[in-house]
């Protein structure tokens, strides 16, 4: 539909109030105003008009200056007061036609001014000219009040910044998203919601634009993490919009992504987690291994490998179960992991019944005492181990190798070094400690082998 059909110039129902004390008058423009077509009602007095003009909202007014009782200008004064009535035009109509007379007339909120006697194609030119004047403003204020409905109403957050920075507005979703539903956000600066380098990015672009309008691009949307009011990080995905309106001004749209990182954090946690014994997986000890190998070369302090096995592991699934030798893992597991309390620790399950421990910024003999506490705490679990040759209850082998990294070392030779402890303390008759301190013979050979 377009705008003309909205048009009162073609509408033939509007609403025309003619208020006049003389008969005569009042009867001609009338006679008037129905053969254009409008739908006319008549008042003699200004008490009669306010409540003619309160009881139907006509979409105009001709209103007599001079009347008994309540005159026209005191008429006109009323009906401006009441927001009922306040935006109906009034053309007033008067034979008093003085330069203080009309301006007063206007001062009061009159929309023009007809002197009598009246001509009457020229009242007819007035009326048509003030309908359509008013269709347009009705038609504007609609659009802008859909407009504000529509924002809002908007799910995602909107802020409009000025070129400076400054937050120019926002809507109802963005000030609950950044929990200012009760204070305003609009005239606080970007970096009070932003980091300083990525603040500065915005308002490096917002000069760009201002400085060169035609050539500057859209900036697009980008993940964001924008300070809450109370202090807490969000994160949004920011969309910018830059737009010219007798100022540079951008337009930000905000879409609540905290939901979708969370879940996609989930899913990255999950990835790096052994879905039995809720430990690190291998996956996740490898990267971790690597992080923790590099930080050792630039520190040169040691690092050192655990690598445990559970003894007679297939005899304890055969006779009791797979049931049972999963909640068996289950529980070495969160013993291991117990011993694992710093940040550069971590334990995960490597594969079958084999779990690693990875000690940054740790010696041999304190990687040793380490597995030791870790193979008795297994042990004082008595977890029944019906088939075992080594003990009535469950327990575990372990090998440790410590290496203070270098550019010509490698992660498998440390694995390879602490895999063959493990399993001298097999042959040794399991349920033991074995180590390989750093620059032994053992782990040189090893690494020997390993770089061949």
């Amino acid at each position: 539909m377009n705008s003309g059909s909205l048009s009162f110039a073609t509408r033939r129902d509007a609403a025309i109030l003619i208020v006049d004390d003389a008969p005569e008058n009042l009867g001609a423009l009338r006679k008037m105003m129905v053969e254009q077509g409008y739908q006319t009602f008549v008042a003699t007095s200004g008490e009669r008009a306010l409540k003619i003009a309160r009881r139907v909202h006509p979409d105009l007014i001709l209103l007599d200056i001079m009347m008994p009782g309540m005159d026209g200008y005191e008429t006109c004064r009323q009906l401006k007061s009441q927001a009922s009535t306040q935006r109906i035009p009034i053309i007033f109509m008067s034979a008093r036609t003085d330069t203080e007379d009309v301006v007063a007339g206007f001062d009061i909120g009159a929309v023009d001014y007809i002197s009598k006697p009246l001509r009457m194609p020229e009242v007819c030119a007035r009326v048509r000219t003030q309908l359509q004047i008013r269709s347009k403003s009705e038609t504007h204020e609609e659009q802008a009040e859909r407009l504000r409905t529509i924002v809002n109403n908007m799910a995602e957050g909107l802020l409009i910044f000025e070129a400076d920075g400054r937050i120019q507005m926002t809507n109802p979703a963005c000030d609950k998203y950044l929990g200012y539903q009760l204070e305003p956000l609009a005239g606080r600066s970007i970096t009070e919601l932003l980091n300083p380098l990525v603040a500065q990015e915005y308002l490096d672009y917002f000069a760009r634009y201002a400085a060169a309008p035609q050539t500057a691009h859209n900036h697009g949307t980008r993940e964001v993490i924008i300070r809450h009011r109370n202090g807490s990080s969000v994160c949004m995905d920011l969309t910018l919009t830059p737009m010219y309106l007798r100022q540079p001004l951008f337009i930000g749209l905000l879409h609540d992504i905290t939901h979708h990182k969370q879940s996609e954090d989930a899913l990255q946690r999950a990835a790096m987690v052994d879905p039995l014994t809720k430990i690190a997986n291998r996956r996740h000890f490898d990267s971790f291994l690597e992080k923790e190998w590099q930080r050792a070369m630039r520190s040169g302090q040691p690092l050192s490998l655990v690598v445990l096995d559970v003894d007679h592991f297939k005899l304890y699934n055969d006779t009791l179960g797979h049931p049972a030798g999963d909640a068996c893992l289950q529980q070495v597991a969160q013993a291991i992991a117990s011993h694992a309390l710093r940040p550069t620790d971590l334990a995960a399950r490597y594969g079958g019944e084999e779990f690693v421990l990875l000690f940054a910024e740790t010696d041999g003999d304190s990687a040793y005492l380490l597995a030791e506490s870790i193979r008795a705490h297994i042990e004082s679990l008595q977890i029944p181990h019906p088939r075992s040759t080594t003990s009535a209850w469950l327990t575990v082998s372990i090998g440790v190798a410590t290496i203070h990294p270098h550019q010509l070392d490698n992660t498998e030779s440390l694995f390879v070094a602490a895999d063959r402890a493990m399993y001298v303390a097999k042959e040794g008759g399991r349920n033991q400690v074995q180590a390989t301190k750093t620059g032994g013979a053992s782990l040189a050979a090893v690494k020997a082998m390993v770089m061949r």
